[in-house]
């Protein structure tokens, strides 16, 4: 799998997004599009429309998947991406729009630590909103797809492995998993 090669250098990825740009994922489970407003997070939308527009989600898998909570994904299919973006971390926004059934957010590992990782809430999930969880963006279509992205192995997955090992660990260990295909932003207003 051929990939950018900025996604070696996160360091130049630093584009700012559009006001409101919408992005499909095409996936192993079916089709969704995520709307971001990027008043609501800032630093958070800025970050994800880089990843998008290089290609960093391609061949990702949902390696997390709690039922009634949310969807996780974001590490990279290639070790060597997840080398290059392990410590690209961005600062927190503050929260303005509340974690309710469909929206993105970035995972955090406390404060200031968002890199790749996202998950979209499959429920009202606003006691996040507390934790400095900041949602950028809304599922407007194909929530349904999301729903029904398996959920068999739960929370199995070994983050430190599919960091260091890619998706070759996923396919060997947990090959019933969902896969994104493509993300591709497909309207804002600076692309119409």
């Amino acid at each position: 799998m051929a990939i950018d090669p900025a996604l070696l250098h996160p360091e130049t990825l630093h584009a700012k997004a559009p006001d409101v740009f919408d992005v499909k994922f095409e996936t192993t489970r079916g089709d969704f599009v995520v709307q971001v407003t990027r008043a609501w997070a800032p630093i958070g939308s800025d970050r994800f429309y880089n990843l998008v527009k290089h290609g960093y989600f391609t061949g990702a898998a949902f390696f997390r998947v709690v039922p009634g909570f949310i969807v996780q994904f974001g590490l990279s299919a290639d070790p060597a991406v997840n080398r290059a973006w392990r410590n690209a971390n961005i600062k927190d926004d503050p929260v303005t729009h509340s974690n309710k059934r469909g929206t993105i957010t970035f995972a955090t590992a406390g404060p200031n630590t968002r890199t790749t990782q996202l998950f979209i809430n499959y429920a009202d999930n606003s006691p996040l909103d507390r934790q400095g969880f900041a949602a950028f963006g809304l599922v407007t279509s194909g929530m349904d797809v999301a729903d029904k992205i398996y959920s068999g192995y739960g929370e199995r997955p070994d983050q430190g492995a599919i960091t260091t090992q890619g998706l070759a660990y996923l396919q060997k260990n947990f090959p019933n998993l969902d896969t994104i295909k493509a993300a591709t932003i497909i309207s804002s207003p600076a692309a119409q």
